[in-house]
């Protein structure tokens, strides 16, 4: 990508959409595209198609999904697998007829089989059963992985495709009824510190181990791989490191400065055991994360709740 180059980021509104257009800006690229939902509405295959034929994007990011926790997949199954089926569809056929240089397809680590070997590589896709609570936005991902390989075989697109670990960020869900475990907990901790609560309940024993990476980290593996990256196969991306729900907990503590207690509540579920994602490919191509777990938490704490 050339500074002058236009780029098409679908989805800019999300955690990681607005990290990329933050990213693209900050490098000086300023040619950049982006549409709100209102404005275009990617599940339409002709208003995509409009888009397409009168912005001719270069290249393009596809960030773009409808994205929910496990209450939400369960209840709108039909719904997730019929509109980031569609979302994907439309961008990347039009990408293919307008003739963009190279798309890159941000998928999910829900893609691999439920009970595959840990740490996750890449060739364990489609090795077994999915699991059942987000099984239909699995399958439209790995799909859209699919799509992306086939159109490189048949047409010779340069679409390339990657899948993240558990994300944190700027521009996160702190909405505890459907957020993940991360965000959950500082807003959690936040407001017990505030209310100087005895303690903080969180569900399970605290066992589960969890890879997280800062988005902007996402985003920087992201660019690399658009310079880099030229082939077949979905890329890993991750720090390769993981941390326990228990000493999370205790380090979500200690930036907070709560100094109450926490229980564990164990009749709630633990979720999957273990969740890693391998990332050894990425890592001999030439990139590896620069933002450490405490270091991140504790800006995004900053930022989020205006501390100094």
């Amino acid at each position: 990508m050339k500074k002058t180059s236009k780029i098409y980021i679908a989805g800019h509104n999300g955690m990681v959409g607005s990290a990329i257009v933050r990213r693209l800006k900050k490098e000086g690229f300023q040619n950049l595209v982006f549409k709100t939902s209102s404005e275009l509405d990617l599940t339409n295959q002709n208003d995509v198609e409009a888009f397409f034929k009168l912005e001719k994007p270069e290249y393009v990011f596809l960030a773009a999904a409808k994205v929910g926790g496990i209450q939400a997949n369960n209840t709108y199954k039909a719904q997730f697998l019929y509109e980031n089926l569609m979302i994907q569809n439309n961008v990347i056929h039009q990408a293919y007829l307008n003739n963009v240089k190279k798309l890159l397809f941000l998928g999910s680590s829900c893609i691999y089989p439920k009970l595959a070997p840990q740490p996750l590589k890449e060739e364990y896709l489609l090795s077994g059963e999915l699991e059942p609570t987000n099984e239909p936005y699995a399958l439209a991902k790995i799909a859209g992985i699919k799509m992306c390989d086939s159109y490189r075989e048949q047409y010779g697109c340069n679409f390339i495709s990657v899948m993240p670990t558990n994300l944190y960020g700027p521009n996160d869900n702190y909405n505890l009824k459907n957020s993940h475990v991360l965000p959950a907990m500082l807003r959690k901790f936040h407001e017990a510190h505030l209310n100087n609560n005895e303690s903080v309940e969180l569900w399970g024993d605290g066992s589960p181990l969890r890879e997280f990476l800062h988005v902007d980290d996402l985003v920087s593996a992201c660019c690399f791989l658009m310079q880099n990256y030229n082939e077949e196969g979905h890329v890993n991306i991750g720090s390769g490191e993981e941390i326990s729900i228990k000493n999370l907990a205790l380090l979500i503590k200690k930036i907070v400065g709560f100094k109450g207690e926490i229980k564990w509540n164990t009749t709630m579920p633990n979720g999957t055991p273990r969740k890693l994602l391998a990332v050894s490919k990425l890592n001999r191509l030439g990139w590896n994360h620069t933002i450490e777990l405490e270091e991140g938490i504790r800006s995004v704490y900053s930022e989020k709740f205006k501390l100094n």
